[in-house]
């Protein structure tokens, strides 16, 4: 992994999964991080984990970004303790699968504003320190289900047009920051399997067959080689697999 000593970084889902995943990678390559997600207590277990084996305890900030306000509270409070941001990554996401059953309200909206909405929000409301970087970058890590012509393969409509949804504002986002310091970097990975640093298979991932599924680790690695690029590049990356990918094995 690449030397990001002394970056600070955000990182929304961080409780658990890939996002937790993340938060682990980043503090072992020397990254100061910020932690927010629904939900305070994995939080702090993703912070006393990177603690004990860093030295180095990650901030927790709880936010729905769904949620409006909570937004809006999380954006003001890193403002007070950060004088500038070197990395957002957009990673906190509701997760919504196809079903028979309809889809009540809330569950709708929430998908949809987490993805889109908060996502927005949360990124305008941090413009401000990115852009006091001398390194900003946003890394927004989509879907496979966000591409053009990308197949539902067992995900919800909603989830489906959030990820559009959300690949829309990563791409505007990127027009808009044109001819500015700060990148918009858009990563599409497929169906994952959910490893952690600490899991021995995360050590085995890069022996894995052509045939396999794509893990945490092929995100993480990713989203290391996007923000080590040049400053003059910015990447949209399509992760596929034989298994779970752009065009699952059994669609063939």
């Amino acid at each position: 992994m690449a030397d990001l000593q002394g970056r600070t970084v955000v990182i929304t889902g961080a409780g658990r999964g890939l996002g937790a995943a993340l938060a682990v990678s980043l503090a072992e390559a020397g990254a100061n991080l910020v932690l927010c997600g629904r939900n305070q207590a994995a939080l702090e277990t993703v912070a006393n984990g990177i603690a004990a084996a860093t030295g180095l305890r990650p901030v927790c900030i709880s936010v729905d970004l769904a949620d409006n306000d909570g937004v809006r509270q999380a954006v003001e409070a890193i403002a007070r303790s950060y004088g500038h941001i070197d990395l957002l990554v957009n990673n906190g996401a509701m997760w919504l699968e196809a079903r028979d059953e309809p889809y009540p309200v809330e569950e709708v909206l929430g998908v949809i504003n987490s993805a889109v909405t908060g996502t927005f929000l949360f990124t305008q409301g941090l413009l401000p320190l990115l852009r006091r970087s001398a390194t900003p970058d946003i890394v927004t890590i989509g879907s496979v289900s966000g591409l053009p012509n990308g197949l539902l393969d067992g995900v919800s409509v909603p989830f489906y047009a959030a990820k559009r949804g959300q690949t829309a504002v990563a791409e505007g986002l990127r027009q808009m920051l044109a001819g500015t310091p700060v990148r918009s970097i858009i990563l599409h990975p497929p169906d994952l399997d959910d490893i952690q640093p600490a899991d021995p298979v995360w050590a085995e991932a890069p022996a894995r067959a052509k045939s396999a599924r794509a893990t945490n680790r092929d995100v993480v690695e990713a989203v290391f080689f996007a923000v080590t690029r040049p400053r003059n590049i910015s990447l949209s990356i399509v992760l596929d697999a034989d298994d779970g990918g752009v065009f699952p094995a059994q669609l063939r």
